[in-house]
């Protein structure tokens, strides 16, 4: 597979592909009911207006942010201060998640056409550090344990 090291370069493609609306209800939560939740809870959203996608990956490297390669989406509603998601996981087990706040509800991750660099907020789990790129894997894996599981993320905007 093929990376490119640019914030804007094809890899940010597999952000812009989230989607499938549904909201963080537990009745609608995404993926197959199991005996095991995860709550994404995604913070500093500049306003709450549109909606905030979220991806659901595998402890797989190279399934991450690669077309086809997750195992459950959403897209909720942007609320302020906290907006929410939530996923039936297959099993306990190590995950990874990608989100971005789609401010103007295109389904789109929307970048600047001179540079490429994003400009609607987006974050990784773990708040994983992106200066110039995507963040190394090993830093956005984190732990589900068995039952319930959340975890917070914290959107960053270029600009």
């Amino acid at each position: 597979m093929k990376v490119r090291t640019g914030l804007g370069g094809a890899v940010l493609a597999g952000l812009m592909c989230m989607g499938a609306p549904a909201a963080a209800a537990e009745a609608e939560c995404a993926g197959k009911p199991s005996a095991h939740r995860l709550t994404v809870e995604v913070t500093g959203l500049r306003a709450a207006q549109g909606q905030v996608a979220v991806t659901l990956y595998p402890d797989d490297g190279r399934r991450f942010l690669a077309p086809r390669g997750k195992l459950a989406r959403q897209r909720v509603k942007a609320r302020s201060p906290v907006t929410q998601a939530c996923f039936w996981l297959p099993q306990a087990g190590v995950y990874a998640i990608a989100v971005y706040h789609d401010a103007n509800a295109d389904e789109d991750f929307n970048r600047s056409r001179t540079n490429g660099m994003p400009i609607e907020g987006f974050g990784f789990s773990n708040d994983a550090p992106t200066k110039i790129g995507l963040p190394a894997f090993d830093k956005v894996r984190f732990r589900a344990r068995a039952g319930e599981s959340s975890i917070r993320i914290a959107l960053r905007y270029l600009r």
